[in-house]
C-alpha cells in the first residue's frame, strides 16, 4: 500500500503536482482550499509557495487556507464562508435595477425623451445605454435581470378591437340563434370571406418546411411590389354543418360579383348535392370587404343567386371590428396558411393544388378551383336597381341581418 511521505512532498514539486492533479478535480471549492492549506502546513517552510505553484492557486488563497487550519475547521456544508465570493452586480451598483426598469417600463414608450424610445430594446442596446449612464453590466446579465424583474420577450397581441358597437353582443346572440335554427332543420350554413391577395411567382413564402440539409428551395432575391406581377385572390366558403371548405382562386379583383360567384359554384358543385331538400341558406360574413353589408353589388348578386336557385338566402354580418370570430378564418384559412408555409406560390394552379390538399385531424376537406373570369371594380348600382332587390330586413339591425328572396 502506497503511503504519502510528507518529507518527499516537501522536496519534490513533481509529487505535489501529481497529488493535486489527481485529488483536487474531485473536490469543491472549500475542500480544495482545506487540502491545500493542510499540505502547505505539513510541508512547513516554503510550503505556501510550493502549494500555490503546483495547485495553481494564489498565495493569498493558500495563506488564508493555512490560517483556517490553524484556527480550527468546523464541519459544515457551506462551500464559501459567509460574505465570500464576488458581490452581485446589483449590490455592487446601487440604482442599476431602477435604471434598467426605467428603460423597459411600458410607460416610457410614450416618452419622446426616453433614450431607447425609437430603437430596438435588445439586451445589447440596453447594456450599452446603461454603460452610458455609468453602469458596468454585460448584455447576458441584463437578460438575467430582466427575467428576475418579470419581463420576457413578447410579441404584439391582436386583441384591441377599437370602439365596440353597443349591440355587439346582441348581434352575436342573434347570429347564433339563426345558425342554430338553420342547422337544426337541416338547412345549410356557410361562413364566407376572402383571404389576403397572394403574389404569384418564384418568391419567398413565410414559414419553414422539411428539405435536405443545406438544400433549401431557391427563390428570387427581391420581391419588390410590381403592378405587372400577377396576384391570386382566394375567396372561401366554409360549410359549418359538414366541416368542408370550398375555395375559388381568382386572378382579377376581390369584388362582390366574384364573392357571390364563388358561393354559386359551391352551391352548384357541392351544396345542392349535400342539401337536396334545402329551402334556405344562411351566410355569415364580415361587415366589410367584398361581402360587406354596405356593398350594393353584394345584395344585387345575391338576388340573382336566390332567383337561380329558388332558395331564400339569409345573411348575418358580424359586428364591425369582429371579423376574427368568423368561422372561415380559423376553420379554413388558418389551416391553408399552415399547409403552404415555406412553399413558393409559383403559379395559380400551384395555389389551387395547395389549398385543395389542406386537411386537419378533425376531418376538414377542401375543394378548390381556378376562376379566370374578369370581375371589374367600381361597378355602380343605382338606387333604382337596389330598390328592386327582393329583400326582407330583420327587425333587429336590418342593415346587418336580412333575407334575399328568390322572387
Amino acid at each position: 500500500m502506497y503511503c504519502l511521505d510528507v518529507r518527499e512532498l516537501a522536496v519534490s514539486d513533481d509529487s505535489l503536482e501529481v497529488f493535486f492533479g489527481t485529488v483536487l478535480p474531485h473536490l469543491d471549492e472549500r475542500q480544495r482550499r482545506l487540502v491545500a492549506g493542510s499540505v502547505a502546513r505539513l510541508v512547513g517552510r516554503g510550503g505556501i509557495a510550493a502549494v500555490a505553484e503546483t495547485a495553481s492557486m494564489s498565495r493569498n488563497t493558500v495563506q488564508r487556507a493555512v490560517g483556517e487550519i490553524d484556527a480550527g475547521v468546523e464541519v459544515t456544508a457551506r462551500v464559501r464562508a459567509p460574505g465570500a465570493g464576488r458581490p452581485k452586480t446589483v449590490d455592487a451598483q446601487p440604482g442599476l435595477l431602477l435604471a434598467l426598469d426605467e428603460l423597459v417600463e411600458p410607460e416610457s414608450r410614450g416618452d419622446p425623451m426616453c433614450p431607447l424610445r425609437w430603437t430596438t430594446k435588445s439586451t445589447r442596446a440596453l447594456a450599452g445605454e446603461l454603460a452610458r449612464q455609468g453602469y458596468s453590466v454585460s448584455h447576458v446579465t441584463v437578460g438575467e435581470l430582466l427575467h428576475e424583474m418579470g419581463y420576457s420577450l413578447q410579441a404584439n397581441a391582436k386583441e384591441n378591437e377599437g370602439s365596440q358597437h353597443a349591440d355587439r353582443d346582441a348581434q352575436f346572440a342573434h347570429l347564433n340563434t339563426e345558425v342554430v335554427q338553420h342547422l337544426s332543420t337541416g338547412q345549410p350554413v356557410i361562413s364566407v370571406d376572402s383571404k389576403k391577395k397572394e403574389v404569384v411567382g418564384d418568391l419567398k413564402n413565410a414559414g419553414k418546411t422539411w428539405e435536405p440539409t443545406g438544400k433549401p428551395t431557391r427563390v428570387a432575391t427581391h420581391d419588390f411590389p410590381d403592378k405587372e406581377v400577377p396576384k391570386a385572390v382566394p375567396y372561401g366558403v366554409y360549410d359549418l354543418g359538414s366541416n368542408e371548405g370550398f375555395v375559388s382562386v381568382g386572378d382579377s379583383g376581390d369584388t362582390a360579383a366574384f364573392a357571390v360567384e364563388t358561393i354559386r359554384r359551391w352551391w352548384d358543385l357541392v351544396g345542392s348535392h349535400a342539401y337536396p331538400d334545402a329551402k334556405r341558406l344562411l351566410i355569415t360574413a364580415d361587415a366589410g370587404g367584398s361581402n360587406g353589408y354596405r356593398i350594393r353589388l353584394w345584395k344585387l348578386e345575391l338576388a340573382k343567386l336566390a332567383r337561380q336557385t329558388g332558395i331564400e338566402i339569409t345573411v348575418c354580418h358580424f359586428p364591425p371590428g369582429t371579423s376574427k370570430w368568423n368561422k372561415v378564418e380559423h376553420r379554413l384559412w388558418s389551416h391553408v396558411s399552415m399547409n403552404w408555409k415555406g412553399r413558393p406560390l409559383v403559379s395559380h394552379q400551384v395555389i389551387v393544388d395547395l389549398i385543395a390538399a389542406t386537411t386537419t385531424r378533425t376531418g376538414l376537406k377542401v375543394k378548390a378551383g381556378l376562376d379566370q373570369s374578369y370581375y371589374p371594380r367600381g361597378t355602380k348600382i343605382t338606387d333604382k336597381q337596389l330598390k328592386e332587390v327582393p329583400i326582407r330586413r330583420h327587425d333587429f339591425h336590418g342593415e346587418w341581418n336580412y333575407t334575399v328572396l328568390p322572387s
